[in-house]
C-alpha cells in the first residue's frame, strides 16, 4: 500500500507539522534553487528550450521565467520585460535553466537534487493557479513550503527505496524519482483528496525520465525540465478526474519493481513526517558547479595549492597529481578528454587540474574556454585516479609532486559543502548573489535574494516575480 501511504500523508501534511529545523532547510533549498534558475538562464540549454516551445506549445502566459530580464509582464522578448509563459513551459525552462549548471543542492544518500524538479513545477503552477481557476485566492508562503516539502520527501524516499541499484542500473534519480516528488507537491499545492493524489502519483510515475548516459550534455537539465513538467501534468490531470492506478509505485508491474531490482518504499514511507526523518534536513549545497563526487578533490585541490602558496612552490611545477577516491567517483565522472564546458562538470580530470591552476572552482571554470584551454588540458594529463572501496563518497586523498621531487598530501574526510562540513548562510548567500548578478545585474539580485528569503512570509507567492 506504499502509493496511499504516501498520498494519504502528502494531503494531510500541513505547515503546523512542520518544525523549524525543516522549514528552516526548505527556505533555504527554495532560495539556492532560485539562484541556480536565475544563474543558468544564460546558459544555451534554457535559451533553446524556451525559444523552441514558447512559439509552438505556449499557452496562456501565466508563470514566469526566473532569469529573463526585467519584473513586467510580457509575451514577447523585448529589453526590460520579463518572459511568461504558461506553466508547462515555465517549468520545463525553469527546470532546465536551475540544473544546467550543476550547481543545485543534493541529498547525498540518493543523489537527488531536491529542488530542481519540485520548485519549478510548484512555482509555475502557484503563479497560474488563481488565474487559471485551479484553486480559489492566492497562494501564501506557508502553503507553497509546505507542498514544497511534501514534494521532496516524496522523491527523496522513494529514492532511498531503491537505492543504490536504481542509480547503479543507469537511471538519473533527480528525474526518475522527481518526477514524482512534483506531482505530489502541485497535487498537495491545489487540495487534491488521496484517491486522486493516488492517480496524480500513478501518472507522474509512468512517465519515467532520464539516464546517466546524457551526462555532461545538455539533456541532463533537460530530465529535471521534463521531470518538472510531468508531474505537474500528472496532478494537474489527476484533479480532473484523469485516472492511472492507485498501486502505481509497488505493483508488480509498477514503478519501483520496472525501476529496480530493490524496492523497500513501505518502510520508508512510514517514516514521512516522523523527528528525525525528514529528508529536507539531509539536504546540502554545492560550493562547485559540477558532479559532486568531485567535490572532494576539488576542496583538497584547492587546498593544496594555497599550501604550496604559502611555502613558495609553484602549482606550474607540478609533475604528477595522484588521487584515491570512491568508485563512483570514476563511474560518474570519468570523463579524461572534456571537449566541452558540461563535459567538463564531470570530468574528475578537469576538476583536479583547475582546483589547482585557478584556486577556486566556480562556473568560470567549466566554460567551453577553459576545458580546451592548453594549460588546463596539460595539467588534466598529469591527473591519476585509483579507486578504493574504504573512500567514501565525501572523501578524498589528493597528493602532488613537484619537478623537484617534493610532496605535498591531502586528506579531505567531509568536503566542505557536505552535511558534516555544510556551507555556513554567508557561503549560500554569495553563491547567490553571484549566480544571479551575473544575470540581473547586483541591484536586482540583492532584492531577489530579499525575496525569496522570505517566502515563508508572502501572502501572494504569484508576486514574487515583480519583486526584483
Amino acid at each position: 500500500m506504499a502509493t496511499l501511504a504516501l498520498a494519504s500523508w502528502a494531503t494531510n501534511l500541513t505547515y503546523a507539522n512542520l518544525t523549524p529545523s525543516v522549514v528552516d532547510a526548505a527556505v533555504k533549498s527554495v532560495y539556492n534553487w532560485a539562484g541556480c534558475a536565475i544563474g543558468g538562464y544564460g546558459q544555451d540549454a534554457p535559451q533553446i528550450a524556451l525559444h523552441t516551445t514558447l512559439p509552438f506549445f505556449g499557452g496562456h502566459a501565466t508563470s514566469s521565467i526566473l532569469g529573463s530580464n526585467g519584473s513586467s509582464k510580457g509575451s514577447t522578448f523585448g529589453e526590460g520585460f520579463g518572459v511568461f509563459a504558461d506553466a508547462q513551459v515555465a517549468a520545463l525552462v525553469n527546470g532546465i535553466a536551475s540544473h544546467v549548471d550543476d550547481y543545485d543542492d543534493t541529498h547525498l544518500e540518493t543523489i537527488i537534487h531536491p529542488a530542481g524538479v519540485v520548485a519549478s513545477a510548484l512555482l509555475a503552477v502557484a503563479e497560474a493557479a488563481a488565474e487559471a481557476g485551479w484553486k480559489e485566492g492566492p497562494i501564501s508562503g506557508r502553503d507553497f513550503l509546505t507542498a514544497f516539502v511534501a514534494g521532496v520527501e516524496a522523491e527523496c524516499k522513494l529514492g532511498l527505496a531503491v537505492s543504490p541499484e536504481h542509480y547503479d542500473a543507469g537511471w538519473h534519480i533527480t528525474s526518475t524519482a522527481g518526477s514524482v516528488g512534483a506531482a505530489v507537491a502541485v497535487g498537495r499545492l491545489l487540495g487534491l483528496p488521496t484517491a486522486a493524489m493516488q492517480h496524480a502519483i500513478g501518472v507522474a510515475a509512468t512517465q519515467v525520465v532520464g539516464m546517466q548516459e546524457f551526462f555532461g550534455s545538455m539533456t541532463k537539465s533537460f530530465h529535471v525540465g521534463r521531470a518538472a513538467q510531468g508531474g505537474l501534468l500528472a496532478a494537474l490531470l489527476a484533479r480532473n478526474g484523469y485516472t492511472g492506478s492507485l498501486q502505481a509505485l509497488e505493483a508488480r508491474y509498477g514503478w519501483t519493481h520496472v525501476v529496480s531490482t530493490r524496492e523497500n518504499a513501505t518502510a520508508y514511507f512510514a517514516e514521512l513526517g516522523r523527528d528525525g526523518k525528514w529528508e529536507i534536513e539531509r539536504n546540502t549545497f554545492k560550493p562547485f558547479p559540477c558532479g559532486i563526487v568531485m567535490h572532494p578533490t576539488i576542496d583538497g585541490c584547492i587546498q593544496l595549492r594555497r599550501q604550496a602558496s604559502g611555502e613558495g612552490k609553484d602549482v606550474g611545477a607540478v609533475r604528477s597529481v595522484e588521487l584515491r577516491v570512491n568508485p563512483h567517483v570514476l563511474v560518474l565522472t570519468g570523463k579524461t578528454d572534456p571537449q566541452t564546458g558540461l563535459e567538463g562538470k564531470f570530468s574528475i580530470y578537469h576538476a583536479a587540474a583547475v582546483g589547482l591552476l585557478y584556486g577556486e572552482a566556480t562556473p568560470s571554470q567549466f566554460t567551453d574556454a577553459v576545458v580546451m584551454d592548453r594549460t588546463v588540458i596539460a595539467m588534466r594529463q598529469k591527473v591519476h585516479v585509483a579507486t578504493d572501496e574504504g573512500v567514501s563518497d565525501d572523501q578524498a586523498y589528493v597528493s602532488i609532486t613537484f619537478e623537484d621531487g617534493d610532496t605535498l598530501e591531502k586528506h579531505i574526510e567531509h568536503a566542505v559543502g557536505s552535511l558534516e562540513n555544510p556551507l555556513a548562510e554567508a557561503d549560500l548567500k554569495k553563491k547567490f548573489m553571484d549566480q544571479v548578478s551575473k544575470q540581473i545585474g547586483e541591484v536586482r539580485a540583492e532584492r531577489a535574494y530579499k525575496a525569496f528569503t522570505n517566502i515563508g512570509n508572502m501572502t501572494d507567492i504569484g508576486k514574487i516575480r515583480m519583486l526584483y
